[in-house]
C-alpha cells in the first residue's frame, strides 16, 4: 500500500475515526462529536440520506413490477440474501449482492450485508432488550468462554443513554432476567395472545411472558422531536426506510445528530484497507481507505480510532492491518484474533391452531412479539446442556378476504370473503451458543476481492450442545402450546446455516486477561489502546437476548471514555 503520504497528512488528520456507520458507528460519531472530537465517519457503501434516499418507503403493493417478489433470475444470483426475511423487491437496494461481495465459506454460512452509510440499521428487527447481570456472569459461572471484564452495573447507566435517545417502546415489568428500562409506552398483546400467557404463567412459575421492547417511538418524546422524528405508524415495512422516521437507524438519528454539532466529516464509498500503526510511536496512527469507485488509494489520520465495520468485516480489518510489530493482525499477540465467534440459534420454531375468540381482531402491524425471557440454566446448571433461549411468539389471524372454497358466486361469495378465518399461532426460539475457538474467520492466502483485500474465510458451525437447546426449545414450546390450549402443534427445525440470524458477535473479545482476550473493559485492545472496537465483534458472549441495545451501550460507554482519555493526553 506504499508508506504515509506526510505532505497530505496535515488535511487528512482527524481527532478520532470512526470505521462504520451502522448502529454502533452512528453512534461512536454521536458521542464523540458531542464531546468537541473532529471526528472521521469511513463507510465502504454509497450515501443513504434519511428521506431522500428511502425510494420505496411509500409504495404501494401494485406500484412494484413484481408485487415486491424479486423475479426469480435475480434470486438465482443472489442465493444467500435472497433468505434474509426483510430482503424483496421493495428492499433490495439496501443488500449486499452476493455475486459482488463473495466470501469463502470453509463451513455453510449466511453473511448478511448491508454496505451503504447506515449500514444494517436500515434493516434490523429492532428488538431491544438490556442483557440482565446473569448474562456478563454467564461465562465465568458456567466456565466457557472468558469472564466479562465488565458487570450489569457498569453498562446499565449506558443502557438509560441509549434508550432514551433512540426511543424504545416496552413495559416495566419488573422480571430479574428482563431488566426494565428508560421505555415509551409498550405495544399491546392482542386477545389470543394475553389467553395464551395467562395459561403459561398459571403453569409455569419460572416463566415470565411479557409483551415485546422494540425501538419505535409508540409516543415521541421532546428529544425525538428534535431528531426530527414522528411516531411510528405501524406500517411494517421498516426495512424500506421509514419517511416518519418511527424507528431507530443511523440515519435518522445519530449520524444527523452527531452532524450538527458542526464535527463530523462524513465519507463514503470508502472501503477500508487496514489500520496503519506507526512502529516508532508504538499507537495506530491512521487508516489506509480504498476508494470503492477509482480503487485509488488514501491515508486519513488521527488520535484515536474506534472499529465498528459489523463482526465479520472488523475481524476482517483488523486482520489485514499488519505490521513488523504484529504480523498476524493488529493486537493479535496471542492468537486469538478471528476466534471465538458465536451467534444466535434460530433453528427451532412451531405453528399451531388457537379456537375461540372469534369475535375480536386487531389493527396495523405490530413491531413487538410477544417474549419470555430465558428460563433454562439461569440461576445454576439445570439441564445436559449450557445455557438456554429466548422464546418470541405471536398469535394472528388470516385477513379479511381470505381463501374461498367451491364456486361460490354473488353475495354468498361476497360474504365469505369479508370474514376472517381462525386464529393461527407461531413460535420460535432465539438460543445462545458457546463461543468455541473452532469457530473463526480468517484471511484467504490467495484470493482478493476487487478492492486487493483478501477475501473472508468463515468456519462457524453448530455443535452438539445447540442441538440439545434445540431440541430441549421443540419439547418445551410444544408443552407451553398445549397447556395454553393450542391445536395442530407442529415443529420444525429450519436446519438453516449460521448467519441467517445475523446476531454474529465474537473474534475481537472484551476480557481481562491480554493472553485470552483481544480488549479490555473499555472496548481498547490491549496491546493498541488508542484502537477501540465497539461492534458485534467485541463481544465475550451472545446471552438469549437480542444484542444490538448492548452494542450501542457499549459503543457509548467506551466513546465517552476515549474522549476523556484524549483530553488528558493518555491516549
Amino acid at each position: 500500500m506504499g508508506n504515509i503520504n506526510s505532505s497530505k497528512q496535515d488535511d487528512h488528520t482527524y481527532d478520532a475515526i470512526v470505521i462504520g456507520s451502522g448502529i454502533s458507528g452512528g453512534w461512536a460519531a454521536k458521542e464523540l462529536c458531542e464531546q468537541g472530537l473532529k471526528t472521521l465517519m469511513l463507510e465502504r457503501g454509497r450515501n443513504v440520506v434519511h428521506l431522500k434516499d428511502y425510494p420505496t418507503a411509500t409504495k404501494n403493493p401494485w406500484d412494484f413490477p413484481h408485487r415486491g417478489h424479486e423475479p426469480l433470475s435475480v434470486t438465482k444470483e443472489n442465493p444467500i440474501v435472497e433468505k434474509c426475511y426483510a430482503y424483496g423487491e421493495a428492499s433490495a437496494h439496501f443488500f449486499v449482492k452476493d455475486k459482488e461481495h463473495p466470501y469463502i465459506q470453509d463451513k455453510p454460512f449466511d453473511w448478511i450485508r448491508g454496505y451503504q452509510v447506515g449500514g444494517k440499521s436500515l434493516l434490523w428487527n429492532r428488538q431491544t432488550q438490556r442483557w440482565s447481570k446473569y448474562d456478563f456472569e454467564g461465562p465465568a459461572r458456567d466456565g466457557f468462554a472468558v469472564d466479562w471484564p465488565i458487570r450489569y452495573e457498569d453498562i446499565a447507566p449506558w443502557y438509560s443513554h441509549v434508550e432514551l435517545f433512540a426511543g424504545i417502546s416496552g413495559n416495566k415489568d419488573g422480571v430479574e432476567t428482563l431488566p426494565d428500562g428508560e421505555f415509551l409506552p409498550p405495544w399491546e398483546m392482542n386477545t389470543v395472545e394475553k389467553a395464551i400467557r395467562e395459561k403459561i404463567i398459571a403453569n409455569y412459575k419460572d416463566r415470565h411472558v411479557v409483551i415485546g421492547r422494540c425501538a419505535h417511538l409508540t409516543q415521541p418524546k421532546e428529544i425525538h422531536l428534535q431528531q426530527g422524528r414522528g411516531q411510528c405508524q405501524a406500517r411494517n415495512l421498516c426495512e424500506r426506510g421509514c419517511p416518519f422516521g418511527g424507528y431507530f437507524n443511523s440515519n435518522s438519528t445519530t449520524i444527523p445528530w452527531a452532524a450538527k454539532t458542526g464535527n463530523l466529516t462524513l465519507r463514503p464509498d470508502s472501503v477500508v484497507h487496514s489500520i496503519i500503526y506507526d512502529e516508532k510511536k508504538g499507537k495506530a496512527v491512521g487508516v489506509r481507505v480504498i476508494d470503492a469507485h477509482t480503487k485509488q488509494a488514501t491515508e486519513y489520520f488521527s488520535k484515536i480510532i474506534f472499529v465498528n465495520a459489523a463482526t465479520l468485516n472488523t475481524n476482517l480489518i483488523l486482520l489485514n492491518s499488519t505490521s513488523s510489530r504484529f504480523p498476524n493482525g493488529l493486537g493479535n499477540d496471542n492468537g486469538l484474533l478471528g476466534k471465538y465467534v458465536a451467534f444466535h440459534n434460530y433453528r427451532g420454531s412451531m405453528s399451531a391452531n388457537f379456537d375461540g375468540h372469534l369475535d375480536s381482531y386487531y389493527y396495523g402491524r405490530r413491531p413487538a412479539a410477544v417474549m419470555m425471557p430465558n428460563f433454562r440454566n439461569v440461576y445454576k446448571q439445570e439441564t445436559d446442556f449450557l445455557r438456554g433461549y429466548m422464546v418470541f411468539y405471536s398469535a394472528t389471524r388470516p385477513g379479511w378476504g381470505h381463501q374461498v372454497e367451491g364456486e361460490q358466486l354473488g353475495g354468498a361469495y361476497k360474504d365469505a370473503i369479508a370474514e376472517a378465518g381462525g386464529w393461527n399461532v407461531f413460535m420460535m426460539m432465539q438460543g445462545e451458543t458457546i463461543p468455541k475457538e473452532t469457530n473463526h474467520v480468517s484471511l484467504s492466502a490467495d484470493q482478493k476481492d476487487d478492492w486487493g483485500i483478501p477475501l473472508l474465510k468463515v468456519s462457524v458451525d453448530y455443535d452438539a450442545n445447540d442441538v440439545k437447546s434445540l431440541n430441549d426449545f421443540l419439547v418445551q414450546g410444544a408443552e407451553m402450546l398445549d397447556k395454553a390450549g393450542c391445536k395442530n402443534i407442529s415443529t420444525n427445525d429450519s436446519k438453516q446455516a449460521p448467519g441467517l440470524d445475523i446476531h454474529e458477535i465474537g473474534g475481537v473479545r472484551m476480557g481481562k486477561d491480554p493472553k485470552t482476550s483481544l480488549l479490555n473493559k473499555w472496548n481498547q485492545i490491549h496491546a493498541c489502546p488508542n484502537v477501540f472496537v465497539t461492534d458485534g465483534a467485541c463481544m465475550t458472549s451472545t446471552s438469549t437476548q437480542n444484542p444490538s441495545l448492548t452494542f450501542m451501550a457499549i459503543t457509548a460507554r467506551a466513546a465517552n471514555y476515549a474522549a476523556e482519555q484524549l483530553k488528558k493526553g493518555n491516549l
